[in-house]
């Protein structure tokens, strides 16, 4: 083969082979998206969030997630969080707005969405974040569950416990579940009666969500919290409306939806918001 038609197949197998993955300008953004196919963070030009002061009714968890984002971001030592429970209740919400509250501390930390089909490539997007010295990294992965024949768990360990390398000390996870043990509790039962050891049969999934090392629970809102959060939309946007007619739409707008929740009480005040004429 002569020397031409080498340098032929070289230069075909350099187009089949993607460039390395480079760091992006993290200074170019507050949040970032990780995509593969190729190997990408896209930055993100505007978060959407509420502000921390209108997720209500959940305090307890709002502070805790609040506190350890902050040590985390003032390079203190952190834990990987769970935010498991009832849909709409700010689960996402609460962790957008906990960075955006380490943003106006003065605190340099990048929030990173990973999304749960991507998690077998987060080795590579580990690797680069590692080399980013002392900036600091929050990687989240929103409504994150697994199926029977699901291995993407396995991924996730690398993230959570890092293999002989460990996590690097500049990235700390945050994901939201419906699910407390992030798979259902019907496939969780029927392993355990069909099995031959039924104590393993399920130890390996269930046993990921405690490798989390705090879980925040999230419980369906009450009538008078679900009316508290409408009442601090329409404080926090200046919407005048009597408690009597809020109270009296909000209720029957829960109704036709058939539910009762953070979401919901948004979906009411947008509706209001735009029947009255209020920009959001």
């Amino acid at each position: 083969m002569n020397e031409s038609a080498l340098t032929r197949i070289a230069d075909a197998l350099e187009r089949l082979s993607p460039a390395p993955f480079a760091a992006p300008d993290f200074d170019a953004a507050e949040g970032f998206v990780w995509h593969v196919a190729p190997d990408r963070l896209d930055p993100v030009a505007a978060i959407r969030r509420v502000d921390i002061g209108l997720l209500v009714g959940v305090d307890r968890a709002r502070d805790t997630l609040l506190e350890n984002t902050l040590q985390f971001a003032r390079g203190l030592p952190a834990n990987n969080v769970l935010l498991w429970g009832a849909r709409g209740m700010g689960k996402s919400s609460l962790v957008k707005a906990a960075h955006a509250v380490a943003l106006k501390a003065g605190l340099d930390l990048k929030l990173i969405e990973v999304q749960r089909e991507d998690l077998p490539s987060i080795g590579r997007l580990l690797n680069i974040l590692r080399a980013a010295g002392t900036r600091r990294f929050l990687l989240f992965c929103d409504d994150l569950s697994f199926g029977q024949d699901d291995s993407h768990y396995k991924s996730l360990k690398a993230v959570l416990d890092g293999g002989i390398e460990g996590r690097p000390d500049n990235v700390l996870f945050y994901a939201t579940s419906n699910r407390r043990h992030l798979m259902p509790r019907d496939m969780i039962e029927n392993e355990r009666s069909s099995a031959i050891n039924p104590s393993e049969a399920v130890e390996e999934k269930v046993s990921l969500s405690d490798r989390f090392g705090l879980w925040l629970g999230f419980h369906p809102c009450d009538q008078a919290q679900f009316l508290a959060m409408i009442r601090g939309y329409c404080d926090a946007y200046g919407l005048e409306i009597s408690d009597s007619d809020l109270r009296r739409e909000a209720i029957e707008w829960q109704q036709t939806r058939g539910s009762r929740s953070g979401r919901v009480a948004w979906q009411y005040f947008v509706d209001l918001a735009g029947r009255r004429g209020v920009t959001l």
